[in-house]
């Protein structure tokens, strides 16, 4: 039996990214996301819906994530799914969470300059890179295309 756990998502930030380094050095980055869903009841009102969802970047993501985002910010984000579960220290309960590891995400919007969430002083400006990925691999070289006499098709 296949099993497939993939999650892409579209909404802004809910608060701050906090980041925190592991004793071996590797960035954790968290974050919520706020994700809207209209759709038209029974009655055919419209309503509006919103998932709040937690999510954890590793790494360089991580550290780019927190560096350019803040609250209010449009993020892409694509990961998988991940059950937590522990006991509370303090009540003995057992508890659990569900969350998204990210893996890619997009920089969507204006980000800090579009007024949504204000910005951090001394960073107006650094660029914001729009999207962050793997590198690519080797790009192929593409042929040339052939010349075409395009004198004819210039009007000036």
């Amino acid at each position: 039996m296949a099993n497939y756990n993939k999650v892409m998502l579209i909404g802004n930030l809910t608060r701050d990214p906090e980041l925190r380094v592991t004793p071996k050095g590797t960035a954790i980055c968290q974050f919520g996301l706020a994700i809207n869903r209209q759709f038209k009841d029974e009655s055919g009102a419209a309503r509006d819906e919103t998932t709040f969802v937690d999510i954890e970047a590793w790494g360089r993501q991580g550290e780019t994530i927190s560096k350019y985002c803040s609250k209010g910010r449009p993020l892409f984000v694509e990961g998988r799914l991940r059950f937590d579960q522990w006991e509370d220290k303090t009540s003995g309960q057992k508890r659990s969470r569900l969350k998204v590891v990210l893996e890619n995400f997009q920089f969507l919007g204006e980000g800090r300059r579009d007024g949504a969430s204000g910005g951090a002083a001394g960073e107006e400006g650094e660029k914001t890179p729009e999207q962050h990925s793997p590198a690519p691999r080797a790009a192929s070289p593409r042929p040339a295309a052939p010349p075409e006499n395009l004198d004819e098709d210039v009007p000036f």
